[in-house]
């Protein structure tokens, strides 16, 4: 039932009339007016009646001077109400001469008996005509009014209930129509979205009618769900109770999915559609997701195995990658967001960490070997997503040791093996910055791994003092020694030692061929190298350098080589030897280049020496012409132990060694000259036939040149008996002279080797096209017996480092127990060492009674002062 409304007429034609006494009249008029007014306006359950009083004794001064106080007075007539307006000055009225009383109306207004069911009559067939989509007779705002007046009169709950029956029957209906339609799973899937398109605009519009319903009894009542809630719930519930319906829809969501994985076009809008209707049900966990899930981990187990034996690592790892985002971007187009993190999972355990080992197996020594920069760094990223880089970083230790070892272990590539290191350093170096971005964990297994390849021809030589000195004395025909692993055999005067495994090689071969490549590139002759490449040069030599352990090799051969090239003059750049020697006493400390630096200081003391020497009165009195000679005065404790050779000097050479001894001993009193003539090197004038020309030759091979001065031809055992000099040593000098690239001697018979009974002519048919030809390169090439030294000397001051250790340990501890002593000779040697050496040490030590055993424990050792 409609609420009252006023019925208003226009009045009659107004005239202007005087003003009536009969003021009740107009008094009642004014109150059924006010009443309409009211019934109309008002739809609360209060009526209110409202009296209009006007006192008589005004009413009588109205009849006495009415014009006076009158503003227009009203009064009834046959034909309506006549309006008498007076242009008089209007007075003010006295507000205490009127009074407005309110008072209730004694019957309460009452609805129609047949309101609600009229009204929701109305209402319903407009909804029946929304899920129709039919027009309807009623407009949108009289149903809007219908629902508005139902809550008004606390028919909300009414109306709510009625609503969702009519919803859900028509749901019901809906989604029972779907049973058995098309078996194409795209056609069915399409209806399944205009059903649910069409469900959504319908409750919307629904909602739109009863949106008072919605904003007032929804809110204010608890557990009764929006209008829109409710369509949800009665729809989700119809779905599961149409349980073919709701498999049929999951299964051609699978399918779809599935063929767009492998390459076909799908409408994708469709599957975000039918998708976003499971999630705005409440159901896409429960009955797409986990299926879902189930389906990619088949898919992707069945294609990971089938990529991995068809596929090459690179290849495969690109696949990857691609389907990886591609799941990406199905989470953007139409899967909800929360299964992003589930179904990425999914797909990299089935492609990537179930084929970790492999991938690592079949590919990543080839991509190492072909430095893919890019498929490396794709393999990075792709471990790093499974968080398995830790399986990446052991096969890089076990790729650069295992390719290192090929380099290190190689006997016949020893004279590259430094700058193979060299290069196989920069190359890892670039792929760990391009492609393993910096890891700083991986910047440590490389690291490590250069370590253990540096150190891996490394032997432990132990012993007492007995082994130091039968291996010093190098007699031949003695008995094999075995020590720790080590086969030390001794054999016609030459010794050598190799391990139980069977590899050759030298105490820390690795550190040994550092300090030979340093000398390689800092000797005279490298042509075509700038400063600033050879600086570099040794800055990356100084990164090997670094993972040496035992420091004391590499000291020793490079303090050799480098006393060649300062006292044969073969340094390519007295800056850069000094810059690399600053370079290492930045890395081992000053005590480490102490004598290297001392060294340094003696050539150019030696200099000033020289010069003060040739101002003397010695020298411009006593030395015979035609001769210059420079001296190099040396300390012992500086350069390495050269031994000395003997040989017959001509008489001008004896003569100018007298002078300057005379010179130097008056100069500095109290200390001892000894020649080493084994480091002496001469230039000689020589008149050939075809030219004159100079020879750069050591002082042996001058000593021998000088003999054919006197003599066409000279036998071997002459040439020996007139310069006493040691039969290797001489040997080697004629090979160097008569078979080598410079021919300045003839032998008979003709070979390589120099035996007792050959003969040496003199080179008359002799040739250079230079004027200065070096003869003496056999000075800076490494004997065996000086390498057999040097090496010698290193196990004699790690001897001397480890009784030194030991005793200054005890001396401070005074009382120790083994295991301790030996944990702290750990901690303080620099140099890899065996505890079985130690032990001998130690014995060596209560020998010479340094220490002493414990009486009651012979585990505990006593200092002995």
């Amino acid at each position: 039932m409609s609420p009252p409304t006023t019925n208003n007429r226009p009045p009659s034609s107004p005239s202007f009339e005087p003003p009536m006494k009969k003021t009740k009249s107009h008094s009642h008029s004014s109150h059924s007016h006010s009443l309409h007014t009211i019934n109309a306006l008002n739809h609360t359950s209060t009526d209110v009646h409202i009296d209009s009083v006007i006192d008589d004794d005004i009413i009588n001064n109205n009849n006495n001077n009415n014009s006076n106080n009158a503003h227009g007075v009203v009064s009834p007539s046959s034909d309506g109400f006549t309006a008498n307006l007076s242009r008089k000055k209007a007075s003010l009225p006295n507000p205490s001469s009127k009074k407005l009383v309110i008072k209730l109306l004694k019957a309460k207004p009452t609805l129609p008996p047949t309101f609600e069911e009229d009204t929701w009559a109305r209402l319903k067939s407009a909804i029946n005509a929304i899920f129709l989509k039919q027009r309807d007779s009623c407009d949108l705002e009289k149903l809007y009014q219908a629902v508005n007046d139902l809550c008004l009169h606390k028919m909300a709950g009414s109306l709510y209930q009625r609503i969702e029956k009519e919803c859900e029957a028509h749901i019901s209906a809906v989604l029972r129509s779907l049973v058995g339609q098309s078996p194409d799973l795209v056609v069915f899937l399409s209806l399944v979205e205009k059903c649910w398109q069409d469900l959504c605009d319908q409750m919307l519009m629904i909602r739109g009618i009863a949106l008072y319903l919605d904003r007032t009894y929804v809110k204010q009542t608890p557990n009764v769900k929006s209008l829109w809630d409710m369509g949800l719930q009665l729809f989700r519930k119809h779905l599961s109770l149409c349980p073919e319906v709701q498999h049929k829809i999951v299964t051609g969501l699978l399918r779809m999915i599935e063929r767009e994985r492998l390459g076909e076009a799908v409408d994708r809008t469709l599957l975000n559609h039918l998708l976003k209707m499971f999630t705005a049900l409440g159901i896409y966990q429960e009955s797409f997701e986990k299926p879902f899930l189930v389906c990619t981990e088949e898919f992707y187990a069945a294609e990971g195995v089938k990529y991995m034996q068809q596929s090459d690592v690179p290849d495969y790892l690109k696949h990857v990658e691609t389907r990886l985002h591609e799941e990406q971007e199905r989470c953007l187009l139409y899967l909800d967001p929360s299964t992003r993190k589930p179904l990425i999972t999914t797909a990299e355990k089935q492609l990537l960490e179930r084929h970790i080992s492999a991938i690592l197996d079949k590919g990543f020594m080839l991509l190492m070997d072909g430095s893919r920069i890019e498929d490396l760094r794709r393999m990075y990223n792709l471990f790093g997503r499974v968080n398995d880089l830790e399986s990446l970083r052991q096969g890089l230790s076990s790729y650069i040791r295992k390719a290192g070892q090929a380099l290190v272990m190689d006997e016949e590539k020893d004279k590259d093996m430094v700058s193979c290191l060299l290069e196989f350093k920069v190359v890892l170096d670039k792929i760990w910055e391009e492609s393993f971005s910096k890891n700083e964990s991986f910047s440590n297994t490389i690291k490590d791994s250069f370590e253990y390849l540096i150190n891996l021809r490394q032997c432990y030589v132990g012993g007492g003092d007995e082994f130091c000195t039968w291996l010093k004395a190098g007699s031949g025909g003695g008995p094999e020694t075995r020590m720790l692993f080590v086969l030390v055999v001794v054999e016609g005067g030459r010794w050598w030692w190799s391990n139980a495994a069977g590899g050759g090689g030298r105490m820390n071969r690795p550190a040994e061929l550092i300090a030979k490549f340093l000398d390689e590139k800092l000797r005279a002759g490298n042509k075509g190298t700038s400063e600033e490449e050879l600086e570099g040069t040794l800055d990356k030599v100084l990164v090997l350098f670094r993972f040496i352990q035992g420091k004391d090799v590499f000291e020793a051969f490079y303090k050799k080589d480098l006393a060649k090239r300062l006292l044969l003059g073969k340094s390519a750049s007295i800056d850069a030897e000094k810059s690399m020697i600053s370079k290492l006493k930045t890395e081992c400390g000053s005590q480490f280049t102490n004598k290297l630096e001392g060294m340094f200081k003696d050539i150019e003391l030696s200099k000033e020496i020289n010069e003060s020497f040739r101002l003397s009165s010695q020298a411009r009195t006593k030395l015979p012409s035609g001769i210059e000679m420079s001296v190099h005065v040396l300390t012992t404790g500086y350069w390495p132990t050269y031994p000395p050779m003997d040989v017959r000097l001509p008489h001008e050479l004896n003569v100018y060694q007298d002078i300057f001894k005379e010179f130097y001993l008056s100069k500095y009193s109290g200390r001892r000259l000894m020649w080493q003539n084994s480091l002496g090197h001469c230039v000689l004038k020589a008149d050939f036939p075809k030219g004159k020309k100079e020879l750069a030759v050591s002082l042996f091979q001058a000593v021998v040149l000088m003999l054919f001065n006197d003599a066409e031809a000279l036998s071997f055992q002459d040439i020996k008996d007139a310069t006493a000099i040691e039969d290797k040593e001489l040997r080697r000098t004629l090979q160097s002279l008569a078979c080598g690239k410079v021919r300045v001697l003839l032998k008979e018979p003709k070979g390589r080797e120099v035996e007792d009974g050959d003969s040496f002519v003199f080179n008359e048919g002799f040739s250079a096209p230079l004027y200065r030809i070096k003869v003496n390169a056999i000075q800076m090439k490494e004997t065996v017996e000086e390498n057999t030294s040097t090496t010698e000397r290193v196990f004699q001051d790690r001897q001397y480092q480890v009784d030194a250790a030991i005793v200054r340990i005890m001396k401070t501890r005074k009382v120790l127990s083994h295991t301790l002593l030996i944990t702290e000779l750990f901690q303080q040697l620099k140099f890899p060492i065996k505890p079985a050496d130690l032990k001998k040490r130690i014995e060596s030590l209560i020998d010479r009674e340094y220490l002493e055993r414990d009486k009651n424990n012979p585990q505990i050792y006593n200092y002995l002062a």
